[in-house]
Protein backbone atom coordinates (compact mmCIF):
# COMPACT_ATOMS: atom_id res chain seq x y z
CA UNK A 1 0.00 0.00 0.00
CA UNK A 2 1.08 3.90 -0.71
CA UNK A 3 2.65 5.50 2.55
CA UNK A 4 2.30 8.83 3.75
CA UNK A 5 3.96 10.68 6.82
CA UNK A 6 2.91 11.92 10.26
CA UNK A 7 5.17 14.42 11.55
CA UNK A 8 8.52 14.90 10.50
CA UNK A 9 9.10 10.79 10.52
CA UNK A 10 6.69 8.66 11.72
CA UNK A 11 5.51 6.59 8.26
CA UNK A 12 2.69 4.65 7.94
CA UNK A 13 -0.03 2.77 5.64
CA UNK A 14 -1.86 5.87 3.68
CA UNK A 15 -4.90 4.24 4.75
CA UNK A 16 -4.93 2.88 9.11
CA UNK A 17 -7.08 0.55 10.63
CA UNK A 18 -9.28 1.83 13.25
CA UNK A 19 -9.88 -0.96 16.04
CA UNK A 20 -12.45 0.52 18.22
CA UNK A 21 -15.66 -1.17 16.50
CA UNK A 22 -13.98 -4.68 17.06
CA UNK A 23 -15.61 -4.88 20.53
CA UNK A 24 -16.97 -1.27 21.37
CA UNK A 25 -19.71 0.86 20.36
CA UNK A 26 -21.24 -0.94 17.19
CA UNK A 27 -23.54 -3.55 18.81
CA UNK A 28 -24.19 -4.24 15.53
CA UNK A 29 -21.24 -5.95 14.42
CA UNK A 30 -18.88 -6.90 17.36
CA UNK A 31 -16.90 -9.87 16.90
CA UNK A 32 -15.24 -12.60 18.78
CA UNK A 33 -11.85 -12.49 20.04
CA UNK A 34 -10.40 -14.87 17.52
CA UNK A 35 -12.62 -12.53 14.81
CA UNK A 36 -10.69 -9.47 15.84
CA UNK A 37 -7.23 -11.22 15.40
CA UNK A 38 -7.86 -12.70 12.41
CA UNK A 39 -9.08 -9.31 11.10
CA UNK A 40 -5.88 -7.39 12.34
CA UNK A 41 -3.58 -10.09 10.63
CA UNK A 42 -5.37 -10.13 7.30
CA UNK A 43 -5.16 -6.23 7.45
CA UNK A 44 -1.49 -6.42 8.15
CA UNK A 45 -1.32 -9.12 5.11
CA UNK A 46 -2.99 -6.35 2.66
CA UNK A 47 -0.54 -3.90 3.32
CA UNK A 48 -2.22 -1.56 6.50
CA UNK A 49 0.36 -0.50 8.87
CA UNK A 50 -0.90 2.06 11.33
CA UNK A 51 -3.42 0.35 13.69
CA UNK A 52 -5.92 2.61 16.69
CA UNK A 53 -6.83 1.69 19.70
CA UNK A 54 -7.69 3.06 22.82
CA UNK A 55 -7.86 1.75 27.14
CA UNK A 56 -11.32 2.67 27.10
CA UNK A 57 -12.14 0.94 24.28
CA UNK A 58 -14.03 -2.15 25.64
CA UNK A 59 -12.47 -0.80 27.99
CA UNK A 60 -8.82 -2.46 28.45
CA UNK A 61 -10.63 -5.23 25.52
CA UNK A 62 -9.25 -4.09 22.80
CA UNK A 63 -6.22 -3.22 23.28
CA UNK A 64 -5.84 -7.23 24.04
CA UNK A 65 -7.37 -8.18 20.57
CA UNK A 66 -5.02 -5.50 18.78
CA UNK A 67 -2.09 -6.59 20.91
CA UNK A 68 -2.58 -10.92 20.03
CA UNK A 69 -3.29 -9.47 16.45
CA UNK A 70 -0.40 -7.87 16.03
CA UNK A 71 2.61 -9.46 18.20
CA UNK A 72 4.18 -11.59 15.16
CA UNK A 73 4.49 -8.40 12.79
CA UNK A 74 5.10 -6.05 16.19
CA UNK A 75 8.29 -4.94 14.09
CA UNK A 76 6.07 -4.18 10.79
CA UNK A 77 3.38 -2.06 11.99
CA UNK A 78 2.46 1.28 13.90
CA UNK A 79 0.50 0.99 16.97
CA UNK A 80 -1.67 4.12 18.77
CA UNK A 81 -3.22 4.28 21.77
CA UNK A 82 -4.94 6.63 23.84
CA UNK A 83 -4.74 7.80 27.75
CA UNK A 84 -6.84 10.85 29.23
CA UNK A 85 -9.54 9.00 30.84
CA UNK A 86 -10.54 7.68 34.61
CA UNK A 87 -12.02 4.11 34.42
CA UNK A 88 -13.28 2.93 37.88
CA UNK A 89 -13.06 -0.80 39.20
CA UNK A 90 -16.14 -1.73 37.75
CA UNK A 91 -14.92 -0.47 34.25
CA UNK A 92 -17.12 2.74 33.59
CA UNK A 93 -15.72 5.64 32.34
CA UNK A 94 -15.98 8.21 34.98
CA UNK A 95 -14.46 11.28 34.14
CA UNK A 96 -11.24 12.76 32.57
CA UNK A 97 -7.54 12.33 34.01
CA UNK A 98 -4.29 13.74 32.68
CA UNK A 99 -2.09 13.74 35.33
CA UNK A 100 0.87 12.68 34.62
CA UNK A 101 1.50 9.66 37.21
CA UNK A 102 -1.93 8.64 35.63
CA UNK A 103 -0.28 8.81 32.07
CA UNK A 104 2.36 7.00 33.28
CA UNK A 105 0.08 4.23 34.92
CA UNK A 106 -1.77 3.90 31.73
CA UNK A 107 1.11 3.43 29.33
CA UNK A 108 2.77 0.69 31.89
CA UNK A 109 -0.75 -0.98 31.91
CA UNK A 110 -1.50 -0.51 27.99
CA UNK A 111 2.06 -2.14 27.10
CA UNK A 112 1.44 -5.04 28.56
CA UNK A 113 -2.36 -5.56 27.10
CA UNK A 114 -0.38 -4.76 24.11
CA UNK A 115 2.14 -7.21 24.34
CA UNK A 116 5.18 -4.96 23.56
CA UNK A 117 7.67 -2.64 24.66
CA UNK A 118 6.88 0.70 23.22
CA UNK A 119 3.86 2.90 22.26
CA UNK A 120 4.59 4.09 18.70
CA UNK A 121 1.82 6.85 18.74
CA UNK A 122 0.41 7.55 22.05
CA UNK A 123 -2.63 10.49 21.92
CA UNK A 124 -3.84 12.34 24.64
CA UNK A 125 -7.53 11.00 24.05
CA UNK A 126 -9.54 13.88 25.09
CA UNK A 127 -7.99 17.28 27.10
CA UNK A 128 -8.34 17.04 30.38
CA UNK A 129 -9.45 21.16 31.60
CA UNK A 130 -8.04 20.61 34.87
CA UNK A 131 -4.28 20.02 34.07
CA UNK A 132 -2.00 22.37 32.33
CA UNK A 133 -0.98 20.66 28.78
CA UNK A 134 2.43 21.59 29.79
CA UNK A 135 2.19 19.19 32.14
CA UNK A 136 0.86 16.48 30.33
CA UNK A 137 3.10 17.27 27.17
CA UNK A 138 5.54 16.88 30.06
CA UNK A 139 4.55 13.24 31.18
CA UNK A 140 5.05 12.10 27.70
CA UNK A 141 7.95 13.84 26.58
CA UNK A 142 9.99 11.33 29.64
CA UNK A 143 7.98 9.10 28.47
CA UNK A 144 9.68 9.42 25.34
CA UNK A 145 13.23 9.72 26.29
CA UNK A 146 12.91 6.44 28.61
CA UNK A 147 12.20 4.61 25.20
CA UNK A 148 8.31 3.59 25.94
CA UNK A 149 6.61 6.00 23.54
CA UNK A 150 8.00 6.89 20.45
CA UNK A 151 5.88 9.79 19.08
CA UNK A 152 3.10 12.11 21.07
CA UNK A 153 -0.65 12.67 19.52
CA UNK A 154 -3.81 14.69 20.71
CA UNK A 155 -7.26 14.01 19.87
CA UNK A 156 -10.07 17.02 19.71
CA UNK A 157 -7.81 19.65 21.34
CA UNK A 158 -8.55 23.07 20.57
CA UNK A 159 -6.07 25.08 18.97
CA UNK A 160 -4.16 27.48 21.28
CA UNK A 161 -4.01 23.84 23.78
CA UNK A 162 -2.58 22.19 20.46
CA UNK A 163 0.02 25.01 20.13
CA UNK A 164 1.09 25.09 23.35
CA UNK A 165 1.52 21.20 23.33
CA UNK A 166 3.07 21.14 20.60
CA UNK A 167 6.10 24.03 22.10
CA UNK A 168 6.95 21.13 24.81
CA UNK A 169 6.84 17.78 22.93
CA UNK A 170 6.61 18.06 19.18
CA UNK A 171 2.94 16.64 18.78
CA UNK A 172 3.39 14.16 15.73
CA UNK A 173 -0.20 13.67 15.07
CA UNK A 174 -3.49 14.93 15.70
CA UNK A 175 -6.82 13.28 15.72
CA UNK A 176 -9.86 14.12 15.04
CA UNK A 177 -13.58 13.14 13.38
CA UNK A 178 -13.05 14.48 9.86
CA UNK A 179 -14.87 13.80 7.19
CA UNK A 180 -17.56 15.01 4.21
CA UNK A 181 -20.47 15.61 6.85
CA UNK A 182 -18.01 16.88 9.88
CA UNK A 183 -15.83 19.96 8.27
CA UNK A 184 -15.43 21.48 11.53
CA UNK A 185 -11.58 20.95 11.18
CA UNK A 186 -11.63 23.00 8.15
CA UNK A 187 -13.17 26.11 10.29
CA UNK A 188 -11.86 26.30 13.68
CA UNK A 189 -8.16 26.32 12.73
CA UNK A 190 -7.40 22.88 13.21
CA UNK A 191 -6.22 21.79 10.03
CA UNK A 192 -4.91 25.33 9.25
CA UNK A 193 -2.69 24.32 12.78
CA UNK A 194 -1.53 21.34 11.41
CA UNK A 195 0.19 23.15 7.95
CA UNK A 196 1.82 25.31 10.11
CA UNK A 197 3.29 23.10 12.42
CA UNK A 198 4.26 19.84 10.73
CA UNK A 199 1.82 17.96 12.02
CA UNK A 200 0.00 14.77 10.89
CA UNK A 201 -3.91 14.77 11.00
CA UNK A 202 -5.49 11.26 11.59
CA UNK A 203 -9.71 11.43 10.74
CA UNK A 204 -11.34 9.08 12.73
CA UNK A 205 -14.76 8.27 11.78
CA UNK A 206 -13.77 9.16 8.01
CA UNK A 207 -17.30 7.57 7.09
CA UNK A 208 -19.70 8.75 9.24
CA UNK A 209 -19.53 5.96 11.86
CA UNK A 210 -20.75 3.80 8.82
CA UNK A 211 -23.06 6.12 7.12
CA UNK A 212 -21.31 7.75 4.46
CA UNK A 213 -20.60 4.02 3.51
CA UNK A 214 -24.20 3.68 1.48
CA UNK A 215 -25.76 0.62 3.65
CA UNK A 216 -27.86 2.64 5.66
CA UNK A 217 -31.26 4.72 5.53
CA UNK A 218 -33.93 6.13 7.78
CA UNK A 219 -35.29 2.91 8.38
CA UNK A 220 -32.09 1.22 9.43
CA UNK A 221 -33.01 -0.36 12.95
CA UNK A 222 -30.22 0.06 15.81
CA UNK A 223 -29.95 -2.54 18.59
CA UNK A 224 -30.65 -0.49 21.79
CA UNK A 225 -27.28 -0.91 23.40
CA UNK A 226 -25.26 0.68 20.25
CA UNK A 227 -24.55 4.15 20.90
CA UNK A 228 -25.40 5.82 17.80
CA UNK A 229 -28.84 6.07 18.87
CA UNK A 230 -27.88 8.42 21.08
CA UNK A 231 -26.42 10.78 18.71
CA UNK A 232 -28.56 13.16 16.58
CA UNK A 233 -26.97 12.13 12.98
CA UNK A 234 -28.55 9.08 13.27
CA UNK A 235 -32.15 9.49 14.29
CA UNK A 236 -34.57 8.87 11.25
CA UNK A 237 -35.33 11.97 10.20
CA UNK A 238 -31.67 13.49 10.20
CA UNK A 239 -30.36 10.09 8.13
CA UNK A 240 -33.50 10.84 5.48
CA UNK A 241 -31.87 14.40 5.13
CA UNK A 242 -28.26 13.34 4.94
CA UNK A 243 -28.84 10.83 2.17
CA UNK A 244 -28.55 13.58 0.38
CA UNK A 245 -24.71 13.62 1.08
CA UNK A 246 -24.48 9.49 0.14
CA UNK A 247 -26.54 9.90 -3.09
CA UNK A 248 -23.59 12.32 -4.45
CA UNK A 249 -20.91 9.79 -3.43
CA UNK A 250 -23.15 7.77 -5.20
CA UNK A 251 -22.75 9.46 -8.42
CA UNK A 252 -19.56 10.43 -8.03
CA UNK A 253 -18.61 6.52 -7.47
CA UNK A 254 -20.47 5.25 -10.69
CA UNK A 255 -18.48 7.25 -12.88
CA UNK A 256 -15.23 6.41 -11.24
CA UNK A 257 -16.09 2.91 -10.65
CA UNK A 258 -16.16 2.83 -6.92
CA UNK A 259 -17.83 2.62 -4.09
CA UNK A 260 -19.46 5.81 -2.05
CA UNK A 261 -17.00 4.73 1.03
CA UNK A 262 -13.97 4.50 -1.42
CA UNK A 263 -14.86 8.14 -2.95
CA UNK A 264 -15.44 9.37 0.57
CA UNK A 265 -11.75 8.14 1.58
CA UNK A 266 -10.44 9.34 -1.45
CA UNK A 267 -11.71 12.83 -1.00
CA UNK A 268 -10.01 12.61 2.20
CA UNK A 269 -6.48 11.71 1.19
CA UNK A 270 -6.76 14.45 -1.35
CA UNK A 271 -7.15 17.36 1.54
CA UNK A 272 -3.69 17.16 2.72
CA UNK A 273 -0.65 14.66 2.10
CA UNK A 274 -0.29 14.17 5.61
CA UNK A 275 -3.67 12.86 6.48
CA UNK A 276 -4.50 9.42 6.97
CA UNK A 277 -7.55 8.11 7.83
CA UNK A 278 -8.42 5.30 10.13
CA UNK A 279 -11.76 3.71 9.18
CA UNK A 280 -12.87 0.38 11.44
CA UNK A 281 -14.76 -2.40 10.56
CA UNK A 282 -15.62 -6.36 11.14
CA UNK A 283 -15.86 -7.85 7.78
CA UNK A 284 -13.02 -8.15 5.75
CA UNK A 285 -14.63 -7.17 1.98
CA UNK A 286 -14.94 -4.25 3.64
CA UNK A 287 -11.80 -3.67 4.75
CA UNK A 288 -11.08 -4.30 1.34
CA UNK A 289 -13.23 -1.97 -0.14
CA UNK A 290 -11.24 0.52 1.81
CA UNK A 291 -7.75 -0.27 1.76
CA UNK A 292 -9.24 0.11 -2.47
CA UNK A 293 -9.62 3.97 -1.62
CA UNK A 294 -6.21 4.76 -2.35
CA UNK A 295 -6.75 4.00 -6.36
CA UNK A 296 -9.45 6.35 -6.44
CA UNK A 297 -7.85 9.36 -8.17
CA UNK A 298 -10.04 12.31 -7.81
CA UNK A 299 -9.34 14.98 -10.19
CA UNK A 300 -9.65 18.58 -9.65
CA UNK A 301 -12.84 19.04 -11.84
CA UNK A 302 -13.93 16.05 -9.56
CA UNK A 303 -13.23 17.75 -6.20
CA UNK A 304 -14.45 21.41 -6.97
CA UNK A 305 -17.74 19.06 -8.26
CA UNK A 306 -18.09 17.72 -4.64
CA UNK A 307 -16.88 21.20 -3.17
CA UNK A 308 -19.95 22.53 -4.87
CA UNK A 309 -22.73 19.61 -4.19
CA UNK A 310 -21.62 19.51 -1.02
CA UNK A 311 -22.04 23.30 -0.24
CA UNK A 312 -25.45 22.74 -1.19
CA UNK A 313 -26.14 20.05 1.44
CA UNK A 314 -26.95 21.25 4.54
CA UNK A 315 -25.83 18.20 7.18
CA UNK A 316 -28.77 17.40 9.95
CA UNK A 317 -27.90 16.93 13.66
CA UNK A 318 -25.01 16.92 15.48
CA UNK A 319 -22.20 14.98 15.70
CA UNK A 320 -22.08 14.15 18.88
CA UNK A 321 -24.52 14.17 21.92
CA UNK A 322 -24.66 17.14 24.13
CA UNK A 323 -22.19 15.65 27.09
CA UNK A 324 -20.17 14.00 24.45
CA UNK A 325 -19.79 17.89 22.49
CA UNK A 326 -18.65 19.51 25.36
CA UNK A 327 -15.74 17.76 25.49
CA UNK A 328 -14.40 18.55 22.25
CA UNK A 329 -12.16 21.59 21.08
CA UNK A 330 -11.92 22.43 24.61
CA UNK A 331 -8.25 24.36 25.78
CA UNK A 332 -6.53 22.93 29.16
CA UNK A 333 -5.62 25.01 32.25
CA UNK A 334 -2.24 27.51 32.49
CA UNK A 335 0.24 26.13 34.82
CA UNK A 336 -0.40 28.02 38.10
CA UNK A 337 2.47 30.16 37.73
CA UNK A 338 1.19 31.36 34.34
CA UNK A 339 -1.85 33.75 32.71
Amino acid sequence: MKKRKLGQSLEVSAIGFGCMGLNASYSTSVVSKDEGVRLIRAAVERGVTFFDTAEVYGPFINEEVVGEGLTPVRDRVVIATKFGWKIDATGQTVGLDSRPQHIRDVVEASLKRLRTDRVDLLYQHRVDPDVPIEDVAGAVKELIAEGKVKHFGMSEPGVQTLQRAHAVQPVTALQNEYSLWTREPEANGTIQACDELGIGFVPFSPLGRGFLAGAMSKDTKLREDDFRNAIPRFSPQAMEKNQALVDLLKRVGDEKGATPAQVALAWLLAQRPYIVPIPGTTKLHRLEENIGAVNVELSEADLREIKEAVSQIEIEGERYYPQQMALVGRDAAHRSTGA
